[in-house]
C-alpha cells in the first residue's frame, strides 16, 4: 500500500490496472468510459497504467489525430505508470501460450497486462473481449 501522493490517485485500498481500451473509452467519454470514470473517481481506488499501454495510447492518438501529450498528462495525473519487469515479460510468454489454447489471437500486450495483474494482485479494467471470463477483470 502506497502513501498518499498529491499528484496521483495512488492512495486507495483497491488496486485497478487500466488498460488501453479502457483509457480510450474514458477519453472519448463513451458509456463505457463513464464506467471507467467511476472507478477512477472513487477515492478508495488506486489506479495504475502499464507502460506498454502508453505506446498503444500514442498509436490511437496518431490514428485519431488526438494530442498525445495532453492525454499522456491526464494518464500521469490520474495513475501511476507501472514499469514492465523482466518477470512480467517471462510470465507473459507463459500466459500467452496458455491463453492461445482457447483464444487463438491472444496477443503479447494482453499477456503483459495479465502478468502485471498477477504480480500486483489487482483488478484489470478493460473492454477487450480477450479478457472476457477472466478472474479479477472488470469488462466495461
Amino acid at each position: 500500500m502506497k502513501g498518499k501522493n498529491p499528484n496521483t490517485k495512488t492512495c486507495g485500498d483497491e488496486l485497478y490496472l487500466i488498460d488501453t481500451y479502457a483509457w480510450v473509452e474514458y477519453f472519448i467519454g463513451s458509456e463505457r468510459g463513464k464506467e471507467v470514470k467511476k472507478i477512477i473517481d472513487d477515492e478508495d481506488n488506486t489506479i495504475v497504467t502499464p507502460e506498454c499501454c502508453l505506446a498503444e495510447i500514442k498509436g490511437w492518438c496518431i490514428r485519431e489525430n488526438q494530442d498525445f501529450e495532453e492525454l499522456y498528462s491526464v494518464v500521469r495525473k490520474i495513475s501511476d505508470i507501472e514499469c514492465i519487469l523482466t518477470q512480467d515479460w517471462l510470465g507473459a510468454a507463459s500466459l500467452r501460450s496458455e491463453m492461445r489454447k482457447t483464444k487463438k489471437d491472444f496477443g503479447m500486450m494482453d499477456a503483459l497486462i495479465l502478468a502485471q495483474q498477477k504480480r500486483m494482485g489487482c483488478r484489470v479494467v478493460s473492454g477487450d473481449p480477450h479478457f472476457k471470463g477472466l478472474k479479477n477483470v472488470i469488462l466495461v
